[in-house]
């Protein structure tokens, strides 16, 4: 494989686009299968993997000979299978898959557009990747790119104006769907990120001041609740009996298995759930019941209001930092791979220049060195500026131009 040839590098996965939540749940990887799948990359011919799993997306950035090697990688670690995979997936190679990476890091590939809960979850995937040695001088220099192109689209337009997260959709459904929504029991179950983002956004957009938490680690829990002194704390051990006196049942456990199924659930009350995670925490089984409602993140995701708007008219903005930050990476990667050869054509034409010099004083009487010197230098500043327009073509092989070089001019 040709270390940090641009022609290598992949991007592959499944996301929103193309899958739904139930079959990205199957693609899903785990933190744990995550560190598993690193530590199997180089085992696979795949290096400079970078791993990214969220409610949205499951994708692996890498240098492989064959984009099928990441997609094993994939299948192995998750429930997904090739076949699965062929029919809702999407492959990237070389500058698509750059800029695909960046339009995942600036907010333009979120579910919904400007969300940048993707940006902390991209920067952790690569603190994994270092963590475990999987990056290198390519995958290193291109997230740390995209990383400051992403600071400069949050920070220079409206991009991610406004809020419009998973959570904060799911607070919107229950203020537009819910009559009385103020003076309803709402219960949030799970207390990772996505349930503390609900709870806060139940507190801000809303006055109810019946919501209850429930965490299986009831520590975190105690915490919680002492900062926020409007949410009421219930222990794991009662969560059917508070299920069963709650309008609204908000899921965000974040588990790898449905969380809640109908066993769970009392036939006799209507109830509102709100399935926040991915893969799905909420079994299907409860649709048997004729009293329950279940909205997952695809759904909530349709939401849209006024914000929307404001961000999309903000896109071109967006792409044109992106351009920017994109040719200086380029830059740096042409420099990285043309600079060994161009040396050497540069080298080889000095030797020549030199011995023709040295060859035509002993010929010619009065033979003006200095003249011949200003002549031939810029020549070969002219021949190697050509030659550097010629690999940075779009339309030209690199790698078969670069051996050519190095077969004539460092034989």
């Amino acid at each position: 494989m040709k270390a940090l040839g641009q022609e290598h590098f992949y991007n592959i996965g499944v996301s929103y686009k193309k899958a739904d939540a139930e079959t990205r749940g199957m693609f899903s990887v785990s933190k744990e299968n995550q560190i598993a799948l690193l530590k199997a990359a180089s085992h696979k011919g795949v290096s400079g993997a970078l791993v990214i799993s969220t409610c949205n997306r499951t994708e692996i950035f890498g240098f492989a000979n064959r984009p099928c090697l990441l997609i094993e990688l994939l299948c192995d670690f998750s429930e997904g299978t090739t076949k699965e995979f062929s029919d809702f997936s999407h492959v990237y190679e070389g500058q698509q898959a750059i800029s695909h990476m960046y339009r995942i890091g600036t907010g333009l590939d979120s579910q919904i557009l400007g969300d940048y809960e993707i940006v902390g979850q991209l920067r952790q995937s690569f603190k994994l990747s270092q963590k475990f040695k999987t990056t290198n001088a390519y995958s290193e220099r291109l997230v740390n790119s995209v990383l400051q192109a992403s600071k400069k689209v949050k920070n220079q337009t409206k991009l991610s104006s406004g809020t419009t997260s998973v959570s904060y959709a799911a607070v919107q459904y229950i203020i537009k769907n819910v009559p009385n929504y103020n003076t309803k029991n709402i219960l949030v179950y799970g207390l990772g990120k996505m349930g503390k983002h609900t709870c806060k956004n139940l507190a801000e957009y809303t006055s109810n001041k019946t919501v209850c938490l429930i965490n299986r680690t009831e520590e975190k829990t105690i915490k919680f609740v002492k900062e926020h002194s409007s949410i009421r704390k219930a222990v794991i051990e009662n969560l059917n009996e508070e299920i069963a006196n709650t309008d609204v049942l908000i899921v965000s456990t974040g588990a790898d298995k449905p969380t809640i199924t109908k066993s769970n659930l009392s036939k006799d009350k209507e109830l509102l759930i709100l399935d926040l995670s991915m893969p799905e925490n909420v079994s299907h089984d409860v649709l048997e019941l004729d009293n329950i409602s279940l909205v997952n993140v695809d759904e909530l995701s349709k939401i849209t209001d006024e914000t929307l708007a404001v961000r999309l008219a903000e896109v071109p903005a967006a792409e044109k930092i992106i351009a920017t930050h994109k040719l200086e990476f380029n830059d740096w990667l042409n420099h990285r791979r043309f600079t060994p050869a161009i040396t050497a054509l540069k080298n080889s034409l000095e030797t020549i220049k030199n011995d023709e010099i040295n060859f035509q004083k002993k010929k010619i009487s009065n033979f003006d060195e200095n003249q011949a010197e200003i002549l031939t230098s810029r020549l070969i500043q002219k021949i190697t500026t050509q030659f550097v327009k010629h690999l940075k073509s779009e339309d030209t092989s690199v790698p078969e131009s670069i051996d050519v070089i190095q077969k004539v001019f460092q034989s």
